[in-house]
């Protein structure tokens, strides 16, 4: 059988997933390929990039003026197409196609033309709206009837000029319906978006994001004292707050106000700024920079007395499975997909792996409450610290790549 993954970039979230796919199905013996259209070259014949930087750049401008992303990049998509022809996949795998690198009028013609079988993983909410990929900080509920008068045009994709929400929530549901298509969502809270939107007679599936349980664990005493010493930690409670980008709906501001209401009493964490965020930030935080080193990543996980995820809008955070596999309790708000992992654990069993706080309103939160509930996880996780690292790292089991990865075997055979 012959599949063909479709993604924006071969990194991050997204291009981690599309492939650790890929490998899994060469593994298997599958004739597997994936296709890109923004980021690094091809490793070889099996990875299929597609990017047009000048294409990119006249996408995102022609979305600036006309709210119409998704709608150019004409010579990248036919480039795809070529392959695709070539290739002939019985199994053409999406990821996101947004990000001004592909034209879904002509790749969603060709698929139907070609009647291809289609898995789409579903990562934002964007195949459903007229223009956002989230409306949680807003209240919107336009997309479940029609986009117009758009009030995020600011937002991802952004558009300077005109609103074309309505058109453009029209043309999608056109062109998105109609396929031979199985919907994926990483989480129950977006399935449940699915069952809402125009895309709500494809079947769908909740496949959670896996993680390489090798990797994730807890680190050793000598591994983490060496963290300690390099980052200068003091001997008070880290609170660990880790994003692949720190934007206004990952909750920066969040840490930053409860650090201050604690009044020094924990030592707080963050990873991920960049270098104007990290001058930025009180020098009562540790701030950190993007890293892509992993093992750094985990030693800081596993050094933390908590992983503390303030996000306002998101899917199924990665970083949340990721910290509980290096046996630390996450505190998170009742955002999306994010509570899942500790909710599943609440069902099964009365173990300590987190806390989950709700939100006052769908853009803020009650910040003596947050900091009640991350004193009351922290002081917890320090006197029963051996149990609750067990209790972290039994409930990441649930989310072993292996097994996750597993599962779209069986969805594609």
């Amino acid at each position: 059988m012959k599949i063909v993954q479709i993604n924006t970039f071969p990194y991050k979230a997204t291009g981690t997933i599309m492939l650790n796919l890929h490998n899994i199905l060469l593994q298997n013996g599958h004739d597997s390929y994936v296709a890109w259209g923004r980021g690094r070259n091809a490793n070889d014949d099996r990875e299929i990039v597609i990017k047009d930087d000048i294409g990119v750049k006249i996408h995102g401008l022609y979305t600036r003026l006309t709210d119409r992303t998704g709608f150019a990049s004409i010579r990248a998509t036919k480039k795809l197409i070529w392959y695709l022809d070539k290739i002939k996949p019985d199994i053409i795998h999406l990821h996101n196609v947004h990000g001004y690198y592909i034209n879904i009028e002509l790749l969603f013609k060709y698929i139907k033309d070609k009647k291809i079988k289609v898995v789409w993983t579903l990562h934002d909410c964007w195949a459903m709206t007229g223009h956002c990929a989230w409306f949680d900080m807003v209240a919107c509920n336009k997309w479940k009837t029609g986009c117009s008068k758009c009030t995020q045009l600011r937002a991802y994709p952004a558009s300077s000029l005109i609103d074309g929400s309505q058109f453009n929530w029209n043309k999608k549901r056109e062109l998105f319906t109609g396929l031979n298509c199985t919907i994926v969502t990483p989480c129950k809270w977006l399935s449940q978006i699915v069952k809402q939107s125009y895309l709500n007679k494809y079947p769908c599936k909740v496949i959670y994001n896996g993680i390489d349980l090798e990797i994730f664990k807890p680190s050793s005493v000598e591994q983490a004292a060496s963290t300690i010493k390099k980052y200068e930690l003091t001997d008070k409670p880290i609170v660990l707050g880790g994003a692949s980008e720190w934007t206004e709906r990952k909750g920066l501001n969040d840490i930053i106000k409860i650090s201050e209401k604690l009044c020094g009493k924990y030592q707080f964490v963050v990873v991920g700024l960049t270098k104007k965020q990290l001058e930025s930030i009180p020098k009562t935080i540790t701030g950190i920079t993007r890293t892509n080193n992993i093992t750094e990543l985990v030693n800081l996980y596993s050094v933390a007395t908590l992983f503390f995820n303030p996000t306002y809008e998101d899917n199924f955070p990665t970083t949340n499975i990721e910290a509980l596999a290096c046996g630390t309790p996450v505190l998170t708000y009742d955002t999306g997909g994010s509570p899942e992992a500790i909710q599943m654990a609440k069902q099964h069993t009365n173990i300590f792996v987190g806390n989950v706080v709700s939100k006052a309103s769908p853009n803020t939160v009650d910040f003596s409450t947050v900091s009640k509930v991350l004193t009351d996880s922290v002081e917890h996780t320090i006197v029963h610290r051996s149990k609750v690292r067990e209790a972290c790292r039994k409930v990441s089991m649930e989310f072993d790549k292996e097994k996750r990865l597993g599962e779209y075997l069986n969805l594609y055979f």
